[in-house]
């Protein structure tokens, strides 16, 4: 097993990026495979928004995970908000994801937040299997309105 730096993807690697995003949409949505843009990987890193660190094995790129620093409004606090974490299929079961997590807890220690909270895809097993190992679940329920669905009526 190699050693495994987790650390802020830059800006010019959005081309080591590019191929993950593909990989994990494929994964979530099946169908056609996805092709690596790294236009969108460019896009993502820019975002003002949305920050995203990388799981690197010598030079290469074999996670990330997608979060955001949001204000908490009952508290007055602020909470991390991880949007999306995945890791290659060759780099599973090494410890990887549960190290993205643990970085981020350690990031929202310095940051002050009350919670780190994410929501998990219901049919992803392997992802929530780590989850249940190192999360309690929060007690608020998930539903989603698709506004592409609405916008193009």
């Amino acid at each position: 097993m190699s050693k495994t730096d987790i650390r802020a993807i830059r800006s010019d690697e959005a081309h080591k990026l590019a191929p993950l995003i593909a990989e994990n949409a494929q994964a979530l949505k099946r169908g056609a495979p996805r092709r690596p843009d790294d236009y969108y990987a460019e896009r993502i890193l820019a975002d003002k928004t949305a920050e995203v660190i990388g799981a690197f094995q010598k030079d290469q790129l074999v996670g990330f995970a997608v979060f955001f620093d949001l204000p908490e409004l009952i508290t007055g606090l602020r909470i991390g908000q991880l949007e999306d974490i995945y890791v290659h299929p060759d780099s599973r079961r090494q410890g990887i994801g549960r190290k993205m997590v643990e970085t981020l807890v350690a990031e929202g220690q310095s940051r002050g937040w009350l919670h780190l909270r994410w929501l998990v895809p219901g049919k992803n097993v392997p992802a929530v299997t780590l989850y249940e190992k190192i999360a309690e679940p929060d007690h608020r329920k998930s539903y989603v309105i698709p506004i592409d669905r609405i916008a193009g009526d």
